[in-house]
């Protein structure tokens, strides 16, 4: 069987994950709205976005270690025990709290989208279960029986998740900006951000990036160039 990382790489993501949980020593990137000159504030819709994109870089590694099972590779189990709880305490415990808390609200008070916010909501709560489920299959991944039911919940989650942020950037952040007045608007940014120093402390985006690269690395997917056809 091929093995996916050396033992360099593998114990350094068991040494930041495995041992006591994942341990985020981080905090909001800036979006001070005082900021001058070239510096710019960062909008709700726009700091959304950039968090939904963390979430799909994890979904490429969900891609990539279902492939890699499929295929008889060894792959340590710790790479999606990291993958799924990055997925609990960045997507799932800040970012959607944040979603239901402070954006949703706004549509069905204002009497917009308020369907497509309600399945938005629906969709949290079945992401959550099925990331329970994963976290608590993924330490057994060398395990058929585990792998095969871990396996059938990482596709659906997959197969959920990249049609509802999809439609999130599409349709409901474009729209926020029409629902809210000028302090209002600004209201959520420093609410955000707020939210974000309480959850990880200091430069919290970067910092959760960088935890997503580790598990990239250690997979063999951190390189962009990995994805560009060869013929």
């Amino acid at each position: 069987m091929v093995k996916v990382s050396g033992t360099s790489g593998r114990r350094g993501l068991l040494g930041f994950g495995m041992a006591g949980g994942l341990v985020f020593a981080t905090s909001a990137i800036a979006r001070d709205t005082k900021k001058t000159g070239a510096e710019e504030a960062v909008s709700p819709p726009e700091d959304l976005m950039r968090e939904h994109a963390i979430l799909d870089r994890i979904m490429l590694i969900y891609d990539n270690a279902l492939r890699r099972l499929g295929q008889g590779e060894d792959i340590d189990p710790a790479v999606l025990v990291q993958a799924a709880t990055l997925v609990r305490d960045f997507v799932h415990d800040y970012h959607e709290k944040s979603e239901e808390e402070l954006i949703f609200p706004r549509f069905k008070n204002g009497g917009r989208m308020v369907e497509l916010v309600s399945v938005l909501a629906t969709q949290h709560g079945a992401g959550r279960k099925l990331t329970e489920r994963i976290l608590s299959a993924a330490p057994q991944a060398r395990s058929r029986d585990a792998r095969e039911a871990m396996g059938k919940d990482v596709q659906a989650f997959i197969t959920m998740y990249r049609p509802h942020t999809a439609r999130e950037d599409t349709d409901l952040f474009p729209t926020l900006r029409h629902l809210v007045t000028d302090e209002e608007y600004k209201e959520i940014a420093d609410e955000m951000e707020k939210r974000e120093r309480q959850a990880f402390g200091a430069d919290g985006f970067e910092k959760i990036a960088k935890k997503v690269a580790e598990v990239e690395k250690v997979i063999g997917i951190y390189d962009l160039e990995v994805f560009t056809p060869k013929s």
